[in-house]
């Protein structure tokens, strides 16, 4: 059986197919290098402001005011950190902080998660009505309750405590959804089978439930404590003694003086604030993207 050879295409079609390969295998690259370039030009402007603000905690007062302006500290000064660090009350601050956030994330952990348990798994008159009730505050803005919550929290005689900047915020809207959205989406059977072998729901939900929380837990501590660390117009208005000003109020009160805003100071006051928050973000950063992610496909 004789060998038949095999046709080969030669001429203008085989050139034009194999330029559209390459240009095919091209597009590809072109659009993933405009990405990357995207991408870094947005991380650019993003850390941008971070570096200047880092940068000019190390800056003297007159080297921040002049002109033109410089990136890198001519002479660099610790005297910024020094006066937050001993001349001013700077670890009651960090206390009062630390309290009110450790405080406010542990209760929306607990209570958020209570609520939602209830909203996704539990049957009961009115539950509708109340998930309703949820996804509408989450458009009402925060000022609008303001003076409400001030009026309520004064009638209480609560004003200048811990219980006035903490209570406000054990719970919030925002933490009931996300876990109700991610409970909805462990198995029934579960835990009917734990109801089955006698368990009652307070243990369903600590033994069985509030295990399998993981990531919109850390999504929440992260998201709640970011909003506690940060808050600033509560604090100012309820904490009326120096004694239980929060980091973000003395940081506004004290980097302005009669002569002006020391910006050197309030620089190194930012850099002291956000520290935390990076830190916490960095270690649980794993379980906030697990928690977005699979609290949205529910």
């Amino acid at each position: 059986m004789s060998n038949i050879p095999t046709p080969t295409v030669s001429g203008p079609g085989r050139d034009s197919a194999t330029d559209a390969r390459r240009s095919a295998r091209r597009r590809p690259r072109l659009s993933r290098g405009v990405t990357y370039t995207a991408l870094v030009l947005g991380l650019a402007a993003t850390l941008l402001p971070f570096a200047w603000m880092a940068l000019g905690s190390f800056k003297t007062q007159g080297e921040l005011m002049q002109r033109p302006i410089t990136w890198w500290p001519q002479e660099p000064t610790l005297d910024n950190y020094t006066r937050w660090l001993t001349q001013l009350d700077f670890g009651q601050f960090l206390t009062n902080s630390v309290v009110v956030a450790v405080v406010v994330v542990l209760g929306n952990l607990v209570f958020c998660s209570m609520v939602g348990y209830a909203l996704a798994k539990m049957d009961f008159p009115g539950k509708r009505a109340l998930f309703l009730l949820v996804l509408m505050t989450l458009m009402v803005p925060g000022v609008v309750t303001l003076i409400p919550m001030f009026v309520l929290v004064s009638n209480l005689g609560l004003v200048n405590t811990y219980p006035a900047l903490i209570l406000p915020f054990l719970a919030g809207p925002i933490g009931v959804f996300l876990m109700r959205q991610f409970i909805l989406g462990i198995p029934d059977a579960l835990i009917e089978a734990a109801r089955i072998d006698g368990a009652g729901e307070f243990r369903v939900f600590f033994r069985i439930v509030l295990p399998q929380c993981g990531p919109p837990l850390a999504t929440l501590a992260i998201l709640t404590f970011l909003g506690s660390w940060n808050n600033f117009l509560w604090p100012l208005v309820v904490a009326q003694t120096e004694s239980m000003y929060t980091l973000p109020v003395a940081l506004s009160l004290y980097s302005v003086g009669s002569n002006g805003t020391y910006y050197g100071l309030l620089m190194a006051g930012s850099v002291l604030v956000v520290t935390p928050i990076l830190v916490l973000f960095l270690f649980l950063q794993r379980f906030f993207v697990q928690g977005i992610a699979m609290s949205g496909i529910k």
